[in-house]
């Protein structure tokens, strides 16, 4: 009954949030775990992730929704489920250093 509990509450959590707010949390996500200290590492200036930063601009939101949980599978991430809206920091937070 637990795992029902979840996934319905999964389902409902999906629902209530804004496309626009889901867009921010995958690229805020990337922005904050994708970024490592080697010199292999893009980060913020991977040309997919900023690619999809100007489709959720531009209100293309499913399009940059779809590119950034692409991106996220492709280098091995977990995609993490949507979160409460007042739970998703700007972009621009200083916890990211922007």
């Amino acid at each position: 009954m637990e795992i029902v509990a979840v996934l319905v509450a999964a389902q409902l959590a999906q629902a209530t949030v804004s496309p626009a707010a889901r867009c921010a949390q995958l690229v805020s996500y990337y922005d904050r775990y994708g970024v490592g200290r080697s010199n292999n590492s893009d980060g913020r200036r991977n040309h997919t992730r900023i690619a999809a930063e100007f489709d959720c601009q531009r209100g293309d939101y499913r399009k940059g929704i779809a590119i950034m949980e692409d991106l996220l599978r492709k280098k091995a991430f977990t995609v993490p489920p949507p979160a409460v809206p007042e739970t998703v920091p700007p972009l621009e937070a200083p916890e990211y250093g922007v």
